[in-house]
């Protein structure tokens, strides 16, 4: 008989529920707890695995569970904390939320794809890369409304040291990239509006690019338009959910293919000619954007441009 296990992720405990045998037990968040863990689940038919996305501390524990062949499935907290309360279950503690997250294992489909430990390194180094840089556009802005000379030192200073971190860091983006996929890399700078930022945050954040169907792929990134219809009432149809890192990043990169490519162009166009807002007219750009990088990552071929 399967079991099904849940995982609440705390910075320093993993609180773990196996159902159906209703068995509970806390252990450490670290490298001995993981191999504690996999001890007990030796041998077992074990159905999935489930736990929340907790900022990065379950990470290394789904990287232990995955290399030892089991199905590991992480959802966004909210999905767990609205099945817990369709269930009828108000209180939250460790053991509750492990419980009920072994239940949800059940009814969830595992993770099809997990990062290799290259493409977790690949995403840390992007996440730097743009928390520098953030920093580097925060001081700038100081620097301009300062005036006291000894503040104004400092700023420029500290851009002057960030600028040196980011080239340092994108040299090191552009060395992992290459032991990603070095092919997929040099396809995807190919494309005329997609630069090498763009390209690494795709390896970073979408591993599953060129694994997925064009609708999985859209559902995943956060792109695809969701139906609000109740009987004769058809509502508007509005995108919701993933992942909005890679959204942020098509973003800026689809205005720079609109500006380049011709038939982006003119998609745009005809889309705010229907009344279409800019919001709309462009997130229906980046899918098309994302679904053509997803079919050229799965067919690996290189990107091809409608004649004109």
């Amino acid at each position: 008989m399967s079991i099904w296990i849940g995982i609440d992720v705390a910075k320093a405990t993993l609180a773990i529920h196996v159902h159906p045998e209703g068995r509970f037990l806390s252990l450490p968040n670290s490298a001995e707890g993981y191999a504690e863990l996999l001890t007990r689940l030796a041998g077992r038919s074990v159905g999935n695995v489930l736990l929340e996305a907790t900022g990065g501390y379950e990470r290394p524990v789904m990287r232990a569970l995955a290399d030892a062949g089991l199905p590991v499935t992480r959802i966004n907290p909210r999905r767990a904390r609205a099945f817990a309360q369709a269930m009828g279950k108000s209180a939250k503690t460790d053991p509750i939320d492990a419980a009920m997250l072994a239940r949800m294992a059940e009814l969830v489909v595992a993770e099809r794809l997990h990062p290799s430990a290259a493409q977790e390194e690949l995403r840390a180094l992007v996440q730097r890369r743009e928390q520098l840089v953030q920093q580097r556009d925060d001081d700038r802005r100081r620097l301009k409304q300062a005036t006291h000379e000894r503040v104004r030192a400092c700023l420029a200073e500290h851009v002057l040291w960030l600028r040196g971190q980011i080239r340092a860091i994108g040299k090191d983006i552009v060395r992992l990239q290459q032991q990603v996929d070095d092919d997929l890399a040099r396809r995807l700078m190919a494309v005329p509006g997609i630069g090498p930022v763009t390209a690494a945050s795709l390896q970073a954040y979408l591993p599953e690019l060129g694994h997925l169907d064009r609708r999985e792929i859209a559902a995943l990134a956060g792109l695809a338009p969701y139906n609000a219809d109740s009987g004769k009432k058809e509502g508007k149809r509005r995108i919701r959910g993933g992942r909005g890192a890679i959204r942020r990043v098509l973003y800026m990169a689809c205005w720079c293919v609109i500006r380049l490519q011709p038939d982006f162009q003119a998609r745009y166009r005809r889309l705010r000619e229907q009344g279409k807002c800019a919001k709309v007219a462009i997130t229906a750009c980046m899918r098309v954007l994302l679904t053509r990088l997803n079919a050229m990552a799965r067919d690996k071929t290189e990107w091809r441009s409608p004649a004109w």
